[in-house]
């Protein structure tokens, strides 16, 4: 990845979307796919037509571009994203959430589903995360730091805007969902975190797992934006569900629940672009 690569990619989206800059992102996690396009004046963009943009691989893991009004603001919704299983360099794996920064998006909102370990975490909850713990022992930042995107040395102690999640919370208490917040680890994937590794996991204060997020975030931060996270526990982590993992599971629980991460997410919009 290279400056003027993203550089490219900014400037594809403004031609193809005639913004020349957006205010705000999100990205949307497994099984969220269709809130993009549900959007009023929505303009859609493969990403397959967004020079530079890495094809998610994973079905259910979306593909297409968005960018919708706010009121007198812009916001782009990445309806998908690639992961570092998938085989694809840490470089393309945050090129699109780098690529919607330069647009101008101050703010991005990532979403995710996640295996819940947290006690009292039940299938259905929506969690805002407050912080991560990285368990693959990779980092986008690693290797020559271009100063054009950020410092070399990043401070990571307040990476989840702490505003932003009271402003989520806000949201979630106004639409009558409960507010939760939990750590986020990120394991590599793709196979499902083991019942020791997720005991692992909670016993050093994790309460989601998942295989997202994580490189994005970090990303995002290098380059001064301001981040915020919401996990859809989908499932019991491994060791704490009494049943075998499966994608089509977790699809099935996005499905289900997208009628409130839906209300919640469009009652956010306002304050994202702000």
């Amino acid at each position: 990845m290279t400056y003027n690569a993203l550089q490219q990619a900014a400037a594809a989206i403004a031609y193809r979307t005639g913004r020349q800059s957006h205010d705000a992102a999100i990205v949307l996690g497994s099984g969220f796919s269709s809130f993009g396009a549900s959007l009023d004046d929505a303009q859609a963009i493969p990403f397959s037509e967004i020079p530079g943009f890495p094809v998610p691989k994973v079905a259910g893991h979306g593909g297409t571009l968005y960018s919708a009004p706010v009121g007198d603001k812009t916001i782009l919704v990445l309806s998908g994203r690639v992961h570092l299983y998938e085989g694809w360099p840490l470089s393309d794996v945050v090129f699109a959430v780098r690529a919607a920064a330069l647009t101008g998006a101050h703010t991005v909102l990532l979403t995710n589903a996640s295996g819940g370990c947290g006690d009292g975490l039940n299938p259905g909850d929506l969690v805002a995360v407050s912080d991560h713990i990285n368990f693959t022992g990779q980092n986008p930042l690693t290797g020559a730091n271009d100063d054009r995107l950020g410092p070399r040395f990043p401070d990571m102690s307040t990476l989840y805007d702490p505003r932003l999640r009271t402003q989520i919370a806000e949201t979630m208490q106004a639409h009558g969902v409960a507010y939760r917040e939990g750590i986020y680890a990120w394991f590599l994937g793709p196979s499902y975190e083991t019942p020791a590794e997720v005991h692992m996991a909670k016993t050093l204060g994790a309460d989601l797992v998942g295989m997202s997020t994580v490189p994005e975030a970090i990303a995002l931060r290098h380059m001064g934006v301001r981040v915020g996270a919401i996990s859809l526990v989908t499932n019991l982590a491994a060791g704490i569900s009494k049943v075998p993992l499966s994608h089509a599971d977790v699809t099935e629980a996005a499905a289900r629940a997208t009628e409130t991460f839906t209300s919640v997410l469009t009652s956010l919009l306002p304050t994202l672009v702000q």
